[in-house]
């Protein structure tokens, strides 16, 4: 199955054209908190629309508070693409789950504190084989352009006793890039620099 990953778009996903393949995911933060519009939700379920592919999959993030609201009065907030929050979706024998939830950032969207963060991942199936999710799990591609390890431990303590064979996710645009630890592939996906310019083109994974 090829999927095609992207993350971090911070409202510049049309400036990636049409894409194709079998899935596609979206890792969150598709919007900008710092300069919205009205039809920015609109606009996005649109893009999906547009996209070439069997299957789109997507999670929210930080910036993403048009999508946390949409999303708090029903569970299909779009009409394009397939959102999980908290939830597991089968494609072709293929377990996905995916949250969006984001450590530390109180206010933000997604927020989530210690003890609300260490039972939303305890409900990661054991035998998940593509998670995805909005933050990287502590350790592994998460440190910022500062410097700053921004994952979350709670996370990474969950998957101790879990391995995905792909784990994607974003948040921290100075990790975009692949590693492999063990037998999980992680990739941060983040499409933007640190000054929200896209960057980088979707990162492609067979699995």
């Amino acid at each position: 199955m090829k999927l095609t990953i992207i993350s971090d778009t911070h409202g510049e996903h049309d400036k990636l054209g049409v894409l194709a393949g079998e899935v596609l995911i979206h890792c969150g933060d598709m919007f900008n908190m710092f300069g919205s519009a009205d039809d920015d939700f609109g606009r996005m379920d649109e893009w999906f629309g547009k996209q070439e592919f069997d299957l789109i999959l997507c999670v929210g993030g930080n910036h993403d508070f048009e999508l946390e609201k949409h999303a708090s009065y029903t569970r299909t907030p779009f009409k394009n693409a397939v959102y999980l929050e908290g939830e597991e979706f089968e494609y072709l024998g293929v377990k996905f789950y995916g949250a969006p939830w984001v450590p530390q950032l109180r206010g933000q969207a997604f927020y989530k504190d210690d003890a609300d963060l260490v039972l939303a991942w305890s409900q990661i199936p054991t035998d998940v084989d593509v998670l995805i999710t909005h933050t990287p799990p502590s350790g592994v591609l998460d440190v910022s352009s500062r410097g700053l390890q921004l994952g979350c431990e709670h996370l990474s303590a969950e998957l101790k006793s879990r391995t995905p064979a792909l784990h994607c996710f974003g948040h921290v645009h100075a990790s975009s890039c692949i590693h492999k630890i063990g037998g999980t592939t992680y990739i941060n996906a983040a499409q933007v620099n640190r000054q929200y310019q896209l960057s980088r083109q979707p990162y492609v994974h067979v699995i």
